[in-house]
Parts: structure tokens; sequence; C-alpha cells
């Protein structure tokens, strides 16, 4: 019966979900640092459903870590993001799919702007490295 359970939870998560965990996917392939998915379907007037955040040691791991997240999303989903943001100097790249939006920081960045506190309202959960 658990087994059954689990199949039927798994046939209908939302789509929103099923793209952050690809998301999660390739940002995990090249070794995203502290990753973070922020569940905002429970405020009004949110602009998503989940905002993903994490950041890499530098330009080129910026970059690598949003062209993985294009890669894996499509190779998964079959989907581009509708916009890509930040790629010329990869200090903050944002990826946006919509529903899920990816900022892919450098650390210093990633601390200005603190995105997770700007949404701390929403549902935090700090991905493990596994």
């Amino acid at each position: 019966m658990a087994k059954t359970a689990r199949a039927l939870k798994a046939v209908l998560k939302p789509a929103s979900e099923i793209l952050a965990d690809a998301v999660i996917k390739g940002l995990k392939e090249v070794k995203g640092k502290e990753i973070v998915s922020i569940d905002l379907r429970g405020i009004n007037g949110a602009v998503a459903d989940f905002f993903i955040v994490c950041h890499g040691e530098s330009s080129t791991q910026v970059s690598g870590l949003a062209k993985s997240v294009e890669k894996i999303v499509h190779t998964e989903m079959n989907e581009w993001p509708i916009f890509i943001e930040g790629q010329q100097n990869a200090k903050w790249v944002l990826v946006d799919y919509i529903n899920v939006v990816v900022h892919i920081f450098q650390l210093e960045q990633r601390e200005f702007y603190g995105i997770e506190q700007l949404w701390a309202d929403g549902k935090v959960v700090e991905i493990s490295d596994n």
C-alpha cells in the first residue's frame, strides 16, 4: 500500500516541483555551493513558485552552473528558459523558467543581495551536497 501511495504522489507532483528538482540536479552536476530551494507558493503575489539559489567560486563556475541547469532541464523536461540574464560578467546569472527562477551568484554578490533573507517568508530548504 505504501509503495502505491508513493507512486501516486510522484505522479501528482506539480510541474514546478519537477522542474525545481531538475534545476537542482543541474546545479549539483557542477558542484553548486550551498544550494537553497525557496518555495514561494504560499506567498500572495509571489513572482514564481520556486527560487533556487546557489553560488559558484568563480565566473567560470557560475557560467558552467547556468549551462548545466539549461542542459539538464532541456534533457529531462524538454524546456528552455524564457530568459537568461547576467552571463556577460557571471557575477549573478538569473535563469528564468517562469515558475522556477534560478539565481546563481558568486559568493560576494550572494551575500550582498541576500535573496534568501528577502524571501524568508517562503519555505526555505537547504539542499544537501549528496
